[in-house]
């Protein structure tokens, strides 16, 4: 394919969650050709997470789903097109910037990553086969289905101790496993500590999971677990794991574009990457506060920034 066949747009947003959707409401509405390229589902983790109350504007708070349809439908209101597929290089030709995707090459004058970021996964047996069969990444998304049941919670920071505290809301009983301390800040502990009290939370300091196990019907009923030389075993309903989020920035390795020693993407106080034209927005950049509403704000704020830097220098 030679350069004059391949697909030139203004700009293409890697990913179509709420930072690019955001970015692309601004960017179409001044008339800027706008591609986003999803590999997933567009709305990202907020179109999996069941309730959000964080979000300013609905004080009665409203379905993730519904804010990122609402979302997509607002961008493609002005003229954004989402393309399914993978981008897999980025590379810088002057002008243009050449990404390699699925779909084959395609040229933008400005780029946006925003791939946002993915449960971090324990990698132990059981994991990966049982997968929405009792093992869990989102306790708003699935914890209603553990009423009255027992669950296993895996992790030991804030987001471990905040979404157990949360799945009390349901479950008879929690084991929360702990593969070293607790390293959830001080009032996350303070209330960890009064539902230990009450008996629905007990913590299990020191203990590293092993395998996940499930019975005959598929479902997941055992975790098997390591404390010292000791093996125990922790009947469960279900399993959820919270031991935090890495970047989907595997695309990048190797690049122009730093990265910092998790994976999450560098940028300057325009947002703009180490490759000028190229720029990052929300829970993919080095120092994302990983919220929705957050990730939005730096959309917007990206949108801005291209269309500075396709304007050019002012004279």
């Amino acid at each position: 394919m030679s350069d004059t066949d391949i697909p030139k747009h203004d700009v293409i947003m890697i990913g179509a969650g709420p930072a690019s959707l955001s970015a692309a409401i601004y960017t179409t509405r001044e008339n800027i050709d706008t591609v986003l390229f999803e590999r997933g589902v567009p709305g990202g983790l907020a179109a999996i997470t069941d309730w959000v109350d964080n979000y300013p504007g609905f004080p009665e708070g409203i379905a993730g789903l519904t804010l990122a349809d609402n979302l997509q439908k607002q961008a493609e209101r002005f003229g954004a097109t989402i393309e399914y597929g993978e981008v897999t290089k980025i590379t810088d030709e002057g002008e243009y910037k050449r990404l390699e995707t699925s779909s084959g090459p395609m040229l933008a004058r400005a780029v946006l990553i925003a791939t946002g970021s993915d449960y971090k996964k324990i990698g132990i047996p059981g994991e990966k086969e049982y997968y929405a069969r009792g093992v869990h990444y989102c306790a708003t998304c699935d914890g209603p289905f553990y009423r009255d049941k027992k669950l296993v919670v895996i992790g030991g920071g804030n987001s471990a101790v905040q979404e157990a505290i949360f799945l009390t809301k349901f479950a008879s009983h929690i084991d929360l496993l702990v593969r070293s301390k607790i390293k959830a800040s001080e009032i996350l502990q303070d209330d960890l500590k009064k539902i230990v009290e009450s008996g629905k939370i007990t913590v299990h300091l020191g203990v590293a999971p092993l395998e996940i196990v499930a019975g005959e019907d598929r479902l997941v009923n055992k975790v098997i677990a390591q404390r010292g030389e000791e093996k125990i075993d922790f009947d469960t309903d279900g399993v959820f794991i919270f031991i935090g989020l890495l970047p989907n920035s595997q695309f990048l390795v190797n690049s122009p574009i730093e990265l910092d020693k998790i994976g999450f993407v560098i940028t300057d106080e325009h947002l703009q990457t180490a490759m000028p034209g190229v720029f990052a927005a929300g829970d993919v950049r080095s120092g994302a506060t990983m919220q929705i509403a957050s990730a939005s704000g730096e959309g917007a704020t990206s949108a801005l920034m291209i269309r500075e830097y396709l304007e050019g220098p002012k004279q």
